[in-house]
């Protein structure tokens, strides 16, 4: 069977490796450039891996130009999936292959429909996700589901390690759905619009911390919004510091002082006070370490 993968993200590459490694390697992958590779913090670049399979390759920004277009028309597939690709893909694209077009989502449809799923699984504070393969339609992660696999959510978990439970599904789920979709006796189950929700655009500036929430929201947001997206943010006197791992440290009313300030140094870190009186250990961030007693804030800076 002729496929064609449509991705540009590490889960491109999971399922593209999965084909390969069941002897169903796509005849033609369509992939962003590496010059646009800014539309993606988890960004991968599929161009070697596909060429070493014997792959055709074609570079867009745009699934729905006329020359993508042709290009995909050009191969004659038989089944297009579309994994990790951030547009909507219209009527002239999903009719080309033979089979037609399935894509791939992060979530547990119809729930969590959308953008930037992974981290508002985690802000949430979902107790369980999964893994969906769909029939493209006119709308958003909205066709048939073809297969879905459920798991849960770890109280501790993080953007990357739920990534790379998606990342898991998709290599043993890939090869089995194509499988599925090429005997013909796939048609997909209707989804329940009645149970549908969307997830919203996230963009790198959302990631400002908020230190008037409560320090268990503090944590949960470091570590939804962290690798492989951009991460959660403060400003010390205009100095941005990004916070990669954090952890609780002192309990209510332990330290007296204003939200956001820095309470204590730390053998790992420093430590911060949340709106609940609460604090927290920074132990993992990129930028200096600010000093005891600063207040850290949750706007950004004026402009000079």
């Amino acid at each position: 069977m002729r496929i064609a993968l449509v991705g540009a993200v590490e889960g491109s590459l999971v399922a593209f490796d999965a084909l390969v490694a069941a002897g169903m390697a796509p005849s033609l992958l369509v992939t962003l450039a590496v010059d646009h590779s800014a539309r993606h913090s988890d960004f991968v670049d599929l161009t070697r891996p596909a060429r070493a399979a014997g792959a055709a390759v074609h570079l867009t920004k745009n699934i729905n130009a006329a020359d993508t277009i042709a290009s995909i028309k050009a191969e004659r597939p038989d089944l297009t999936v579309v994994i990790g690709w951030s547009q909507i893909c219209g009527s002239e694209f999903r009719a080309i292959a033979r089979l037609g077009t399935i894509g791939y989502h992060p979530a547990p449809l119809p729930r969590f429909r959308g953008r930037a799923v992974i981290p508002w699984t985690i802000l949430a504070n979902e107790k369980e996700t999964g893994s969906t393969f769909f029939w493209l339609d006119e709308g958003v992660d909205s066709g048939p589901i073809v297969s879905q696999r459920l798991f849960p959510v770890a109280p501790d978990e993080t953007a990357r390690s739920l990534y790379e439970k998606h990342k898991q599904a998709l290599f043993e789920m890939t090869p089995l759905v194509v499988l599925a979709v090429a005997g013909g006796g796939n048609a997909g189950t209707r989804q329940d619009e009645s149970a549908a929700s969307y997830c919203s655009k996230r963009r790198p500036n959302d990631g400002i911390i908020d230190w008037n929430q409560a320090a268990e929201d503090v944590l949960r947001f470091v570590r939804a919004v962290g690798d492989p997206y951009p991460g959660a943010f403060t400003f010390d006197a205009g100095d941005k510091i990004v916070i990669d791992k954090a952890r609780p440290f002192a309990r209510q009313g332990r330290y007296i002082g204003l939200t956001g300030q820095v309470q204590t140094h730390t053998d790992f870190g420093f430590t911060v006070l949340c709106g609940d009186g609460s604090t927290i250990e920074v132990t993992s961030w990129r930028g200096k370490r600010p000093k005891i007693h600063n207040r850290l804030a949750s706007t950004f800076p004026a402009a000079p």
